[in-house]
This record gives structure tokens, sequence and C-alpha cells, in this order.
């Protein structure tokens, strides 16, 4: 399953970094897509979008 979230705070690759870190650690086969231009957040996942935000907010981001 594909997610697309926006993660207004995430301001630059470090925290797409940070991001794809703890969604690793929810779905190590997890595909994770980064962009802080955009602020949008690509994932592609057998976790359940209710998981991929809270690893997000527990990495100290927001998702929109």
């Amino acid at each position: 399953m594909t997610l697309q979230l926006k993660v207004p705070n995430m301001a630059c690759s470090a925290c797409g970094d940070t991001i794809t870190k703890a969604i690793k650690t929810i779905d190590p086969a997890a595909t994770v897509q980064t962009d802080s231009k955009t602020k949008l957040v690509e994932v592609d996942t057998q976790a359940s979008e209710a998981e991929i935000s809270q690893a997000i907010t527990e990495a100290g981001y927001t998702v929109a």
C-alpha cells in the first residue's frame, strides 16, 4: 500500500533521513521517499497509515 503524507515541519534532507529511519523501525521493508521542498513523504509499506503517522510523530514531526 502506498501512502502519501504531508509533513509540514520537515525542513531538510536530514529531517527526511530521520523520518525514513523511524518508518523503517516499524516496517524494515518499506520504501520511503521524502521531499523537503513539497513536504511530502511517500511510503510503500505493509504497515497501517496510523502506525506510520505515529512513527513520524514520535520522531518529532507533525503529520498534517
